[in-house]
């Protein structure tokens, strides 16, 4: 989070640093004040005066409620700002169209839908360097999070419903992708990896994959959600239509644990899509 590699990131580091200098601003004093006051009327200082009969003073009550008073304001000025320049559904300012992709979380797994190219991948996800990316995320059962730390942005995935987020890389690289959300056995291998690439060799992964012989059907898809541990990275060259729409909607029978291994079909859930 301290080293981001976009403009969500780095505005989530200003915010972070601003809000720790603030704190600083009342936390430094007081402690250099508890060391001073201690130094001051130890018992062999003669000048330390010893009022047993001081009872109130106005000023010293307008600066102890004041200072906090003026804390509360700044933070809570940067809380309330940062957090509305920084809201998940807002899309991110590009003169270039955003990459479109779907995410739903899974036991154990992530899976990303690129709906504009037709092809889906399962624990690393591609993007462009410099173009937006907008997310729409969802879970085949438990709640999960999805969580990017040098990009910035964490957000919650829900059965039968969506979440939306912006994110964009600035630079070329590899970033480390998570859930923050404990969700069971597999949790601590649930993680994925996010290969920024520039124009020419994004280009040239989409028709790599899209090369794949492999095909997201409603059977594979059934196949995949069912809960694993230690899921390999995987492509497929072909997604099935408005998949990720059948998957809000739960129109697919959700796997369940037995004992920690295999899966059973419950059948579909109900839910309300948002």
């Amino acid at each position: 989070m301290l080293d981001p590699q976009g403009p969500v990131g780095m505005s989530e580091r200003l915010i972070l640093f601003d809000a720790l200098a603030i704190m600083l601003v009342i936390a430094v004093p007081t402690i250099a004040a508890t060391f001073a006051f201690a130094w001051w009327f130890r018992a062999s200082n003669p000048r330390a005066q010893y009022r047993p009969d001081w009872a109130f003073s106005g000023t010293l009550e307008l600066i102890v409620w004041a200072i906090p008073a003026l804390v509360v304001t700044f933070l809570g000025g940067i809380a309330w700002f940062g957090a509305h320049a920084l809201d998940p559904y807002k899309p991110l300012p590009s003169p270039r169209k955003p990459v479109e992709v779907e995410v739903v979380s899974l036991d154990w797994k992530w899976l990303f839908i690129y709906p504009q190219a037709g092809i889906a991948t399962v624990n690393h996800l591609v993007i462009p360097v410099g173009r937006p990316v907008h997310f729409r995320l969802t879970s085949s059962g438990v709640m999960n999070s999805f969580f990017v730390p040098q990009l910035g942005g964490q957000i919650y995935t829900m059965a039968g419903m969506t979440s939306q987020l912006s994110l964009q890389a600035d630079h070329e690289g590899e970033y480390r992708g998570l859930s923050a959300q404990f969700s069971g056995q597999g949790f601590a291998d649930m993680h994925f990896t996010v290969r920024a690439l520039p124009a020419d060799g994004y280009a040239h992964w989409l028709a790599t994959a899209k090369s794949s012989a492999t095909t997201l059907d409603r059977a594979a898809y059934i196949t995949l959600a069912t809960p694993s541990l230690h899921a390999p990275p995987a492509t497929y060259g072909a997604v099935a239509a408005h998949l990720f729409q059948g998957i809000v909607a739960e129109k697919f029978p959700v796997p369940a644990m037995i004992g920690g291994q295999g899966g059973l079909d419950i059948g579909p859930r109900t839910g309300k899509q948002q």
